[in-house]
């Protein structure tokens, strides 16, 4: 299980020595399904409003923006999101700092890679609830609405992810609600939600997505 969620989550570090990112992108970066490196404060934010990461890692002093003020930054925009920190020494006040912003994890260097993925496979508990287990092998991250089958991404529209993440909320989805939801106040014919599903289905598996005939969809679990 623990394999299987990892390779799901998206990875954002943030550290401007270059030999230890590109130390712990080697040593662990395979283990996720995407795992982006960026070198400074600002450029992390950045990174972030655009990916929406699972997990965050910092170097706590980079120049221009430290590691604490971009903490500081994702925790307006995210609550949630696990913020690791790394310092190359240990500040009683930079760590108190990083326990009021809700720091989860502070490494001090040199540390093992291997630490820091048990570190996180430790808390794997946090994703369960955003990465949902589905039939024959696929799974949904709810967190960045991303589908994957036997941990391999599988690339869908933004209407085919909204369509997966209703499926998966709802016991059932009436016919009504997919239109309602995916194409707002377009009026949309039977017709073109078939052919919607039947690529879906195209993309992912034919017994993914079960039609109740006369009340809607479902999307099946284990």
């Amino acid at each position: 299980m623990r394999s299987k969620i990892l390779r799901t989550l998206n990875v954002l570090l943030v550290e401007d020595e270059q030999n230890l990112s590109s130390l712990l992108k080697n040593a662990i970066g395979d283990c996720f399904h995407s795992f982006r490196v960026k070198s400074n404060g600002a450029e992390g934010l950045e990174e972030f409003v655009r990916m929406k990461p699972d997990i965050v890692i910092t170097d706590i002093m980079m120049p221009d923006t430290t590691g604490l003020e971009m903490a500081k930054e994702i925790r307006v925009i995210s609550k949630d999101v696990p913020i690791i920190i790394l310092s190359a020494f240990s500040e009683s006040d930079k760590f108190l700092t990083a326990i009021d912003i809700g720091v989860v994890k502070y490494f001090i260097k040199p540390f093992d890679p291997d630490e820091l993925l048990e570190y996180i496979g430790s808390i794997q508990e946090k994703f369960e609830n955003k990465v949902i287990m589905l039939d024959d092998g696929f799974s949904f991250n709810l967190s960045t609405g991303s589908l994957y089958k036997n941990s391999r991404y599988v690339s869908l529209s933004k209407n085919e992810s909204k369509f997966a993440e209703l499926l998966i909320k709802n016991t059932m989805t009436e016919d009504s609600t997919i239109k309602k939801l995916l194409w707002a106040d377009e009026d949309v014919s039977d017709e073109r939600l078939r052919t919607f599903i039947k690529r879906f289905r195209a993309k992912t598996s034919k017994d993914l997505v079960v039609n109740l005939k006369g009340c809607g969809y479902q999307i099946k679990r284990p």
